[in-house]
């Protein structure tokens, strides 16, 4: 279905006149009735009409640069910028996708070399915080190409925005989760990330840690481990963790990969012993979280996070006013017992 103007009017009560003023920061609205509209607009992910005829063909190629192989969240992502081109209404915007080996720092920085040579007018990569991918997306900003960091940042970078949740208050979350469900706050836990050379696993890590050590100090964190979301090395690597700590109490994953820590922990016998919390409301989550496997997913809104770079995007290389609060990506904790 489309999201038009007068979509916006009926879900915030308001008249499309209003919902106009709203947009353009006209005077005479009160801020009760800005709110209102603004909230609908977040909740319909409308992009104005208005911003259609001024994405002009030829300078409207934007790429989508994402890690290659299976992950079930960067498919989510695929799924959604694919569908792009029903969702928004820019006259001859179009949107690539580029599969690439974000693991490798060197791998993407050629990858975003390359991406100079194809005239494009704007970037979203899933960035892996590297010295030689920071120079490539400056490279990228000096040949006046738009550049959104997607997920995991590289706020060293020249790029314009960052599209994804604050990383650190996801792991402190997290922190709060695990330390609140392990009996008697206490335990050794045993942390799970892909890369830490990726800045929101780095940075997730370090908000699960500061809050351990802050407000639960009967909890250990006793083993820190990379899978590189792979889900059979994740799988091996806490197989060997159940084996070399039979007290283990709680594992967190704060990259992807869930479906091997979710075969290894119901192969051992302790699926409902450990408390196990994950990142995204995938399919295989979602399963494990019914069945007590999982004790709490912390997810972020993969279709918003596409839809709010392609916004971004459009509006950088326009004069189209980007709405903040649109754009802001929150924090979603979901339990078995309010899953949508």
């Amino acid at each position: 279905m489309k999201i038009t103007l007068r979509t916006v009017a009926e879900a915030a009560g308001v008249s499309v006149a209003t919902v106009d003023r709203v947009l353009n920061r006209r005077d005479g609205v009160r801020s009760v009735t800005i709110e209102k509209v603004e909230s609908a607009i977040r909740q319909l992910g409308y992009a104005p009409s208005s911003l259609a005829g001024r994405v002009q063909p030829g300078t409207s190629r934007f790429a989508f640069v994402l890690p290659r192989g299976h992950n079930p969240f960067f498919e989510a992502l695929e799924t959604t910028i694919q569908r792009l081109g029903d969702w928004l209404p820019y006259k001859g915007a179009s949107f690539d996708i580029r599969h690439v080996d974000v693991f490798d720092g060197e791998v993407l920085a050629e990858a975003l070399r390359e991406i100079r040579q194809d005239s494009y007018a704007g970037v979203a990569v899933a960035a892996l915080d590297h010295p030689a991918v920071r120079e490539a997306i400056n490279a990228l900003k000096s040949d006046g190409v738009a550049v959104v960091t997607l997920v995991s940042d590289v706020p060293s970078s020249r790029r314009d925005r960052f599209i994804g949740i604050d990383n650190t208050a996801a792991g402190r979350t997290a922190g709060s989760l695990i330390g609140r469900f392990l009996p008697n706050h206490s335990g050794k836990v045993a942390l799970v990330a892909g890369s830490l050379a990726l800045r929101d696993h780095a940075e997730r890590r370090f908000g699960f840690e500061q809050v351990i050590a802050q407000d639960f100090p009967e909890v250990h964190v006793i083993a820190l481990r990379e899978g590189r979301d792979d889900p059979a090395r994740v799988h091996k690597l806490v197989e060997d963790l159940l084996r070399q700590h039979s007290d283990l109490a709680g594992i967190y994953n704060a990259g992807a990969g869930n479906a091997g820590v979710i075969s290894a922990l119901e192969a051992s016998g302790r699926a409902r012993e450990i408390v196990y919390i994950a990142h995204e409301l995938i399919e295989e989550n979602r399963e494990a979280l019914v069945r007590g496997t999982i004790d709490a997913v912390i997810n972020q809104d993969p279709g918003h996070e596409v839809r709010s770079a392609a916004r971004v995007l459009l509006s950088l290389t326009s004069d189209w006013q980007i709405i903040d609060e649109q754009e802001r990506i929150r924090i979603d904790i979901f339990l078995r017992d309010n899953l949508l």
